[in-house]
């Protein structure tokens, strides 16, 4: 795959965007609320695994970028009415954690099959440490985004039954 220069250009705009992503931090922060684990560890490595992706051209990175800025595009909507005081249904919010799941699910896909065909030594814009960098994370982020979906959701319906 050659690295054409529109596509250079935009996955370097999608690598400047995780800088404002870090937004909703400074807006919990000043709300006191707690930063959990999951968001710092989540934006912490998605700035560096983004800079990662845009230095190699990963083959994978389209595929990346597209699934984030899809999910973004719900959350940070959702994000933005219930800011200006609107009540939205819980269920959108747990859609949403589904849709981040789905993200991860599909990514750690994505960098399997780079990993199997780099393995059939087919040509793939990829090299090891992306493809260890990349499973290592979408496998975590997964495993994080599952316990919060938990957390947040199977739990909590669970205790209302209970009572």
């Amino acid at each position: 795959m050659t690295e054409s220069r529109e596509t250079c250009f935009w996955i370097f705009l999608f690598v400047l965007s995780k800088i404002p992503e870090l937004g909703d931090t400074v807006f919990l922060l000043l709300k006191r609320q707690p930063l959990t684990f999951l968001h710092c560890y989540h934006h912490a490595t998605v700035i560096l695994f983004t800079a990662h992706i845009y230095v190699d051209f990963a083959a994978t990175g389209i595929w990346f970028c597209a699934l984030n800025y899809v999910v973004h595009a719900f959350m940070y909507s959702y994000y933005t009415v219930r800011t200006v005081g609107f009540r939205v249904p819980r269920w959108i919010a747990k859609v949403i954690t589904c849709l981040q799941i789905l993200q991860m699910v599909l990514g750690t896909a994505a960098t399997a099959g780079a990993f199997y065909y780099k393995m059939r030594r087919v040509p793939c814009q990829m090299n090891g440490a992306n493809i260890v960098v990349s499973l290592a994370l979408y496998l975590s982020y997964w495993v994080l985004f599952s316990i919060f979906f938990r957390n947040s959701y199977v739990k909590t319906v669970s205790k209302c039954k209970t009572q």
